[in-house]
């Protein structure tokens, strides 16, 4: 099929994407939270000769609603409404970072409209889902020229406090730091934007939410996958501990690569689907 956009009515306002391909439902959840969703345009060209691609805005960003609520249980109700959307009975979440995080909880709380869940470099489900290594590694990885600097503008965007272009200028000075190499990091994209209510509430809910998260794991009976960046900020224990919370699940470490392992190692993102895919 040709691309075509779609809206899905949610609480609060619509929610706007795209979906493209042929093949079986794939839907990529984009990381943050609060970050614009195009950044994941390269997953979705790799798996479009294949798959059924659909990708969306989370709410808080244009050109979806800008109205909360910020949590975990409405941007798990924001998934249901887009496969509704969409008209699919069932879908594959392919997630990163957050987004992988919030597979998770849609694989607890919609397993019977799931068939499978991957989750690329996600934030875990066990412990903390190592963000304080994640945070730690990335300012270590900042040169100390700026680093002060984006700590401050870090500490403000989750105080809720400053603008987005504050909020941007902090992403924009450790962006290298994702990358397994800092001189090898691509650019930012330029149509990055960020939302500074969707960020900090966000983060909010999913500590909260965390323990529950965590004990039901065990409970999980969809197939689920873990894309880990082996010189990835986020720990591969994210990954691993969280797979062996969930029954039959596996972990994949690509060595060499960071937490936006696609454009690093294209094709792996591809294989592992076709992994999970094949049972």
């Amino acid at each position: 099929m040709s691309r075509r956009d779609f809206e899905a009515p949610v609480r609060n306002g619509v929610l706007r994407g795209w979906v493209d391909g042929d093949g079986p439902r794939v839907l990529l959840l984009h990381g943050g939270p609060g970050m614009s969703f195009t950044y994941m345009d390269e997953v979705a060209d790799e798996l479009l000769d294949g798959y059924l691609v659909a990708t969306y805005q989370q709410r808080g960003l244009a050109p979806s609603s800008l109205d909360g609520p910020f949590d975990v249980a409405t941007h798990v109700e924001d998934i249901g409404g887009v496969i509704d959307a969409l008209g699919w009975e069932r879908a594959t979440l392919v997630g990163n970072s957050w987004g992988g995080h919030l597979a998770l909880h849609a694989a607890v709380a919609l397993g019977n409209r799931l068939d499978g869940v991957l989750c690329i470099d996600p934030l875990g489900a066990v412990g903390d889902g190592g963000e304080k290594e994640f945070e730690a590694a990335m300012f270590a990885r900042t040169p100390a020229d700026v680093r002060e600097k984006a700590e401050a503008l870090d500490a403000r965007a989750m105080a809720g406090e400053g603008t987005p272009e504050d909020a941007l200028e902090g992403l924009r000075l450790v962006w290298p730091a994702y990358y397994a190499d800092w001189t090898a990091a691509h650019e930012m994209p330029s149509t990055m934007t960020l939302s500074v209510d969707a960020y900090p509430q966000t983060f909010g809910s999913l500590h909260e939410e965390l323990p529950r998260l965590s004990a039901a794991l065990p409970s999980v009976t969809v197939p689920v996958g873990f894309l880990a960046g082996g010189s990835s900020p986020m720990p591969v224990t994210a990954s691993t501990d969280t797979a062996a919370a969930i029954p039959g699940a596996w972990t994949e470490v690509v060595q060499d690569a960071g937490h936006f392992l696609w454009l690093e190692k294209p094709g792996r993102v591809r294989a592992a689907l076709d992994r999970l895919a094949a049972g």
